[in-house]
C-alpha cells in the first residue's frame, strides 16, 4: 500500500476574489470510495466564475476543479467498484442517482438528485482527491483508454457536454453550423461538428485571436462580430439562406435572438450558454419560431456514453486534444494559469501536480 502524506497543496478558495495554493490536510479515504493522486485538472470557465464570484450555498475555504485525471492510490473498506491502486482514471463530476424516473429513462441530464464533485465534494486542485462510492457507483469515472495522456483525458468532461448538445441538434452530414462563442466550448463544438459531418462551420466572435484560434478546429468561415453585423454575415455566406444549426457558446443575451434571426427555415438552435441571472429574458421574436419552424433545444450535461465517447475520440486521434490545451501548468502557477484565462491568452488552462 502506497504512503499517503498528511498535508498537500490545494488551491483554495477562501472568499470571492481571495484565493491561493496553500499547504493542507489531505483527504481522508471515504468508506467505499477511493483516493486519487490528482495528475491533471483542467480549469474551466466556470471556474473562473466562481473564483471571482462565489457560488450560492458555497462553504469556504473551498477547493473547486471537476475536470479531473488521476492514479488511485488508496481504495477503501468496502468499495464495490473493480478498482486497484496504481489504475489511471478520468473523473468527470456529474454523479447521478440512479434510481429517478429520468435515471431509469437513460435521460441522466435531467437526474432529480444529480450531485457534482467540485460542488457537493471537494474538487480536484489538489495533490489529491478523495472519490465516494456515489460517483464510482453512479458516475462518469472510467480507465483512461490507453496511450492517453491524463492531461488531455481530463478535458473530456466539457467535449461530453457539447456531444450531447450535438447529439440532441442531429447534426450531421451536410449541415452548415453556425457557432458563436470561439472560446473553448466553441472550438470544441466546431471540431464535433466536423467529426459529425457538418459541410461548413462558420464561427463567430468579438475578439480575433480567438477566431484564429477557432481555425484550428475545422472553422471554414470566421467572422469577426465587432466589425460587422453578425446576422448579415451569416446569411451572405449562405446565400441568404441562413444557418442550418446554430449554436450559442457564450453568456450573452442578445446572441440568442441573433442564433434566431440567423437560422435557415427548419432549423435547429442549440442554446449551449447559459445566460447571466437576470439577464435570461433576452427579447426573441418567436414570430420567426413559429413561422420558420425553428427548433430550439437547451442541453446541459451529459450520460456516461458521452464521456466515453469523448475519452475514445481524443485516444484515438480524432479530436485534436494538443490544441484545445493550449497550457499545462504545475499547480504552484495556478495564479498565472487563471489569469491567463480570464484575459483570454490560454484556450484550455490544465494543471498538472
Amino acid at each position: 500500500m502506497r504512503s499517503i502524506p498528511e498535508k498537500m497543496k490545494a488551491l483554495v478558495l477562501k472568499a470571492p476574489g481571495d484565493f491561493g495554493v496553500e499547504t493542507v490536510d489531505t483527504p481522508q479515504c471515504p468508506e467505499g470510495g477511493i483516493v486519487v493522486k490528482v495528475t491533471a485538472c483542467g480549469l474551466c470557465g466556470s471556474d473562473l466564475r466562481t473564483l471571482y464570484s462565489g457560488r450560492k450555498n458555497m462553504s469556504y475555504p473551498w477547493i473547486m476543479g471537476h475536470e479531473i485525471a488521476g492514479e488511485i492510490v488508496r481504495v477503501g473498506p468496502s468499495c464495490a467498484a473493480p478498482l486497484r491502486e496504481g489504475g489511471m482514471l478520468a473523473i468527470a463530476p456529474v454523479v447521478y442517482c440512479g434510481s429517478c424516473d429520468f435515471c431509469i429513462e437513460g435521460k441522466f441530464e435531467f437526474c432529480e438528485h444529480i450531485r457534482e464533485l467540485a460542488i457537493d465534494w471537494q474538487g480536484g486542485f489538489a495533490e489529491y482527491m478523495a472519490v465516494p462510492p456515489e460517483a464510482l457507483a453512479r458516475g462518469t469515472i472510467r480507465p483512461l483508454p490507453p496511450g492517453l495522456d491524463s492531461v488531455y483525458a481530463a478535458v473530456a468532461e466539457p467535449l461530453s457536454s457539447c456531444l450531447h448538445a450535438q447529439e440532441r441538434g442531429n447534426v450531421g452530414l451536410g449541415d452548415t453550423v453556425a457557432i458563436i462563442g470561439c472560446g473553448p466550448i466553441g472550438c470544441a463544438h466546431a471540431a464535433i461538428a466536423k467529426i459529425r459531418g457538418a459541410s461548413t462551420v462558420i464561427a463567430a466572435d468579438v475578439f480575433p485571436e480567438r477566431l484564429e484560434m477557432c481555425r484550428n478546429f475545422g472553422a471554414d468561415i470566421l467572422v469577426d462580430s465587432s466589425k460587422e453585423d453578425l446576422v448579415r454575415a451569416v446569411l451572405r455566406h449562405t446565400g441568404e439562406r441562413g444557418a442550418g444549426v446554430v449554436i450559442t457558446a457564450n453568456p450573452v443575451p442578445q446572441t440568442q435572438v441573433q442564433a434566431v434571426e440567423m437560422a435557415a427555415k427548419g432549423g435547429r438552435i442549440l442554446l449551449f450558454g447559459g445566460l447571466p441571472q437576470g439577464a435570461s429574458k433576452p427579447g426573441i421574436d418567436t414570430n420567426l419560431i413559429h413561422y420558420r419552424g425553428l427548433q430550439l433545444t437547451g442541453t446541459t450535461t451529459f450520460a456516461p456514453r458521452h464521456h466515453r465517447t469523448a475519452l475514445s475520440m481524443m485516444a484515438q486521434g480524432r479530436f485534436p486534444a494538443s490544441k484545445f490545451v493550449t497550457h499545462v501548468l504545475s499547480l504552484d502557477r495556478a495564479e498565472e494559469g487563471i489569469r491567463l484565462a480570464k484575459e483570454g491568452k490560454a484556450l484550455k488552462v490544465v494543471f498538472t501536480c
